[in-house]
C-alpha cells in the first residue's frame, strides 16, 4: 500500500467549468467557474475540494441537461444554456465530495446506474470533488496490463472448463464487463470474488445486475443465472487463499442476488476451504437480513464482513433497499454478530452529498457505530441519478448537509479506531486495526 496515495493534489485556483457539445468533445469554459451540487443545492467550490482527476476515471455527458457555472464578474451561479452538462466516474479507492451541477429537462431520460462527480479544469488538467479514502491500489488503472489479464483469463478458462464459476468470473466479469475483482482473481492476487446466489430478498432501486421494465433504464451487467455448488467454491478460493499476496475471498458480489439466501452452502464451502488452509480472509459482502445465518458463518470460520446499506436510517434504508422477510435493524444485528465472534465488521456506506452529510444522518451512523461496534466504513460513491433517487425517496427539500469531509472529519475523531476505506481489507490490515480496539 502507497500511503503517498492519500495526499491530495489540489488545483493552485478555482477551476472552470467544462460542457460537451452536440458530438460529445468535452470543453472548458473560461466564463464559469465549476461548481457542485448538494442534494439540491448548487454550491461555489474552493480549489481544496478538487483533486487530480484520478487516472482510470470516466467522463460522462449528460443527455438533456445542461451546467451550472459560477460567474467570477457577477459572482452568481447562472446556467449555461445550449451545452450539454460533463460529470465524471472517479477512479476505484476514490469517494465523491460534491455531485455535477445541472438542470434537467422534462423529458430527459434517467441517467443509467453510474455515480456523478463534479469535474472542472484548470491549468491543463482535469480536477474532480473527491478524495482518495483508501491507499490501497488493487483497483489502480497502472494495475492491469489488459492483453496479460486477458491471457491468464483465457488460460485459466481453459484449465478448468467443468466449474461454473470460474467461466462466470473469465467470460463475464472479466472479459466482458472488465471487473477489477475478478481480473485480479485471474492475476492470481489480492481479493477473489465468489459470486453465490442469483436471487435476491432485497429490491434495490439502483440495482446493478437487476431493473425492472418500469425504472426505464437498464442494470448495467446481467446476474449470475445459477447456485455454485461447495466443489465449485473450493477449487477456486483454497489455491487462491494459498498462494495470493493478501489474499482474501468474497461471497456476495454486484453480478448477482444475496449469498445468505443460500448460506447453507457457503457454511459447507467454509468448513471445507479451511480444512485444507488457514491462510487469509474469508469474507461476504451481503444485505446482511439473516442473522442467525450470518452466526452460522462465523461458526465455520467467517471471518470478515461487509453490509451494505445507502443510509445509517431505517427509513431512508428500507425506502431504497424495498426489503422482503427482513428489517434495518437485522443489518446492524448481523454486523454486531461478526464482531462477537471476534470478527471484521464493515459497512458498504453508498455516499450521496446533501444526504449522508445531513445533521440527522451523522446521529444515526453514531448510533449504528455504536450498537454493531462496527470495524470499518468503507465510503463507497452511489451508482444512481440523484434527482431519481431523491423523487422515489419522496425527499422533496433537504436541509443543507454539512459537507461529506467534514462528516468524515467527525466520525473519525469520535471513533478514532474505526478504519476508512473502500476495499476489504487483508489480515494484516485488520489485524492492526484489531489490536488498537483490544
Amino acid at each position: 500500500m502507497n500511503e503517498e496515495k492519500l495526499r491530495p493534489k489540489h488545483p493552485a485556483g478555482r477551476p472552470f467549468m467544462v460542457f460537451a457539445d452536440a458530438d460529445g468533445n468535452v470543453f472548458e469554459d473560461e466564463h464559469y467557474l465549476a461548481v457542485g451540487r448538494t442534494g439540491f443545492d448548487v454550491v461555489a467550490l474552493e480549489p481544496e475540494d478538487f483533486i487530480e482527476l484520478p487516472e482510470g476515471s470516466d467522463f460522462f455527458n449528460l443527455p438533456d441537461r445542461v451546467p451550472y457555472g459560477l460567474n467570477p464578474k457577477s459572482g452568481e451561479i447562472e446556467l449555461v444554456d445550449a451545452v450539454t452538462a460533463v460529470a465524471v466516474f472517479v477512479s476505484p479507492a476514490h469517494t465523491q465530495t460534491f455531485l455535477a451541477a445541472f438542470a434537467t429537462d422534462d423529458q430527459a431520460p434517467t441517467l443509467p446506474l453510474y455515480a456523478y462527480t463534479a469535474v472542472g479544469w484548470y491549468d491543463g488538467k482535469f480536477y474532480a470533488t473527491a478524495v482518495r479514502i483508501d491507499p490501497d491500489e488493487r483497483q489502480d488503472y497502472e494495475q492491469f496490463d489488459c492483453d496479460l489479464v486477458e491471457n491468464k483469463t483465457r488460460e485459466k478458462l481453459a484449465l478448468f472448463p467443468h466449474n461454473r464459476l470460474i467461466q462466470h468470473l473469465g467470460n463475464m466479469c472479466s472479459l466482458t464487463y472488465t471487473c477489477p475483482a475478478a481480473r485480479n482473481y485471474f492475476m492470481g492476487r489480492w481479493e477473489c470474488p465468489l459470486p453465490a446466489s442469483p436471487a435476491c430478498n432485497s429490491n434495490c432501486l439502483g440495482c446493478i445486475s437487476f431493473q425492472p421494465d418500469e425504472h426505464g433504464f437498464s442494470s448495467t451487467q446481467d446476474r449470475l443465472n445459477f447456485r455454485p455448488t461447495v466443489e465449485e467454491f473450493v477449487e477456486i478460493a483454497v489455491p487462491h487463499l494459498q498462494q495470493a499476496d493478501r489474499a482474501i475471498v468474497s461471497f456476495g458480489q454486484g453480478c448477482e442476488g444475496e449469498p445468505l439466501l443460500v448460506w447453507e452452502t457457503l457454511r459447507d464451502a467454509i468448513i471445507e476451504i479451511r480444512k485444507q488452509t488457514k491462510r487469509g480472509i474469508i469474507n461476504i459482502n451481503t444485505n446482511g437480513s439473516k442473522p442467525r445465518a450470518v452466526e452460522e458463518l462465523c461458526k465455520a470460520g467467517l471471518n470478515s464482513i461487509r453490509v451494505s446499506t445507502n443510509s445509517a436510517r431505517k427509513e431512508i434504508y428500507e425506502k431504497y433497499y424495498l426489503p422482503n422477510n427482513y428489517r434495518f435493524e437485522d443489518i446492524v444485528e448481523s454486523a454486531s454478530i461478526v464482531r462477537e465472534h471476534g470478527g471484521w465488521a464493515s459497512i458498504n456506506y453508498f455516499t450521496f452529498p446533501g444526504m449522508t452529510d445531513l445533521e440527522v444522518e451523522y446521529r444515526a451512523l453514531r448510533k449504528f457505530i455504536q450498537q454493531a461496534d462496527l470495524t470499518m466504513i468503507q465510503w463507497r460513491n452511489f451508482n444512481i441519478d440523484p434527482d431519481w433517487y431523491l423523487e422515489k425517496l419522496n425527499q422533496p427539500g433537504l436541509e443543507t448537509g454539512l459537507g461529506i469531509k467534514s462528516i468524515m472529519e467527525r466520525i473519525r475523531a469520535e471513533f478514532p479506531h474505526l478504519a476508512f476505506g473502500y476495499f476489504n481489507p487483508p489480515a494484516e490490515v485488520q489485524a492492526r486495526f484489531l489490536a488498537l480496539r483490544s
